[in-house]
């Protein structure tokens, strides 16, 4: 699911002073429906199709664990960089591998999701502490080049100040959104994970692979439209319209000869 929220192996460290990403990523539409197939619904579908074989209910929650593991592999190769959070999450999954074969425990194995939702949530929380919080960060690549039609046209004379960067030095409100934002999903992402634990440990195994692959879309569908909300309430649209019109027009006047592009 985080794969598709927030797109930590597609390169999200964006926030370097005078850096700015202002174009779209591509086959992002691709990229989720592999991620859904692979971490959504391959898991869920494995567990019930090799207990409906006869698997015994360990095997087959161990096994249900391997394509969430493949595509993380996937993403590290196909980067050529280790991220730190990407490497957080697989030892996870090989400890709570290991520890529940040592204990003998499919509970713990169930509980994976949890802790790995929980580690997003700390993450997401930590980040406030840093130059630009995570929400700030993952969001960028998806709008910035959407609302900098100057920028994305090649004004890199005016990218500077059009962009990201150049709005959270100079509007206190942007930042206050994004800290907000970061907030609102690292709470959230943590609820999710004690939900998951919890329901690891007090419901029947069969029904906590289903009821867990169902928990995501709800809480993805949930904080989408509770952020956007969030978004149109505290001016977000208003703030990025204003400046991407700014930086269009600044554009217009540069390459009509009237201001130099600096």
């Amino acid at each position: 699911m985080f794969q598709m929220a927030c797109p930590y192996s597609r390169g999200a460290d964006t926030d370097r002073p005078g850096h700015s990403r202002t174009t779209p990523i591509t086959g992002g539409g691709r990229a989720v429906i592999v991620t859904m197939l692979f971490d959504l619904i391959a898991p869920v579908g494995m567990f019930y199709g090799l207990r409906a074989a006869g698997v015994g209910t360990y095997l087959a929650l161990l096994a249900s664990a391997a394509p969430p593991g493949l595509t993380a592999v996937a993403g590290l190769v196909r980067h050529r960089r280790l991220d730190r959070l990407g490497v957080v999450v697989m030892t996870m999954m090989l400890l709570s591998a290991c520890v529940s074969l040592i204990t003998g425990s499919p509970q713990f194995l169930l509980a994976k999701e949890g802790w790995i939702t929980g580690l997003w949530g700390t993450w997401f929380l930590i980040s406030l502490n840093g130059k630009r919080p995570l929400a700030f960060r993952f969001s960028r690549q998806l709008l910035e080049g959407r609302w900098t039609p100057g920028a994305r046209a090649g004004a890199s004379g005016n990218r500077a100040a059009a962009s990201w960067d150049g709005l959270w030095d100079s509007v206190p409100r942007f930042r206050r959104i994004w800290r907000i934002c970061t907030v609102m999903w690292g709470c959230a992402l943590l609820v999710d994970a004690a939900i998951r634990v919890a329901m690891a440990y007090t419901l029947p195994i069969g029904l906590v692979p289903a009821l867990s692959g169902a928990l995501w879309p709800v809480t993805f569908i949930g904080l989408q439209v509770i952020t956007n909300i969030y978004f149109y309430r505290a001016g977000l649209w208003s703030i990025l319209h204003r400046h991407s019109t700014a930086a269009d027009s600044a554009f217009t006047r540069a390459i009509r000869g009237k201001t130099p592009i600096p």
